[in-house]
Formats: structure tokens, C-alpha cells, sequence
């Protein structure tokens, strides 16, 4: 018996452990998903020999695409969820991936852009969701609507959680 088999027993507000083993395996698909999409870049990049950048990297490029954004913008915009973006950033410039400079504006603040070699990855990966969009149409994993309605729940649920961050402080 595992952690989730424990709470799932546990009955909520009435509604019985139905929805809570739904709710937890959810939780676990979610967070297994996200680790596969890295796992898929990662070999991905190592089938095409880009072994000096890793997928979170890869992902965060992809993301701001054309954009031009600082530091700050990448989280407000979405571009990037994690807690170590400054790493992350540094080892983008470090590596070439990134261009910076410092906004004529806001002197303290730095705006970030893909360079050449950004854009070059930028394009890989998404070629990469290109060749799955394809891939998931023709052997019917999901259909438009599938994504629909999987997306409309998941943005709910990103609401959510949104929503209890916001009211802890």
C-alpha cells in the first residue's frame, strides 16, 4: 500500500475516495508527464548531438521564441515555472544560446533574446512537437477534442491552485 492508497481511504467532505484517487492520480500523471517531455528533448538532443544544453533550457528557449523579455517577464509570461531562472539564464548567455542587454529604460534591469544558435533550437524543438502533433493525429492517441477538454481541465486546475497561492498571504 502506497501514500496515495492511504489517503484515498480517507472519505472528503462526503464525497467519498473516489474523487480523491482521481484527484491523486492526476497529480501523479501530471508530474510523470512533465518528466517524460524532458526525458523526449533530452533524447532528442542526444539522437541530434546538442548534448551542451539541457531540456528545461531547451523548453525556456522555446518558449520566448521571438520575444525579447527580462528575467521577471519569463515567470509572469509563463515562459518558465521553475526557482532557478538566473542559473539558467547565465548559462544560456554563457553558452551563446542567449543574447543580453541592458533596457535604455530600467538600466538595472537585462532583456534576454534567442540568438542564432538559440533560434536553431528553438526550431529543433519545435519541429520535435510538430513530428508528435502528427504522430498523436494519425495513430488516434487524442483527437481536437481530447485536447479540448483535456486543456479546459487543466487550466482549471491550474485556477485553482493559483487561487490557494494567492489566499495563503
Amino acid at each position: 500500500m502506497n501514500v496515495h492508497d492511504k489517503l484515498a481511504v480517507a472519505p472528503v467532505n462526503g464525497q467519498g475516495c473516489a474523487f480523491l484517487g482521481s484527484y491523486l492520480e492526476t497529480l501523479s500523471m501530471v508530474e510523470r508527464l512533465h518528466r517524460l517531455l524532458l526525458d523526449v528533448i533530452k533524447d532528442e538532443f542526444e539522437r541530434l548531438g546538442l548534448l551542451d544544453i539541457n531540456p528545461v533550457q531547451a523548453l525556456l528557449l522555446f518558449n520566448i521564441g521571438e520575444n525579447e523579455v527580462t528575467a521577471g517577464e519569463l515567470k509572469s509570461r509563463g515562459y518558465y515555472q521553475g526557482s532557478n531562472v538566473s542559473y539558467n539564464l547565465k548559462k544560456l548567455v554563457e553558452a551563446e544560446y542567449m543574447e543580453h542587454k541592458r533596457c535604455e529604460i530600467d538600466r538595472r534591469s537585462v532583456r534576454v533574446r534567442l540568438s542564432d544558435k538559440g533560434q536553431h533550437i528553438q526550431t529543433v524543438v519545435s519541429n520535435l512537437f510538430g513530428r508528435h502533433s502528427e504522430g498523436i493525429l494519425g495513430k488516434d492517441v487524442l483527437d481536437d477534442l481530447d485536447l479540448g477538454d483535456l486543456n479546459h481541465a487543466l487550466h482549471r486546475l491550474e485556477r485553482y491552485w493559483g487561487d490557494q497561492i494567492r489566499y495563503i498571504y
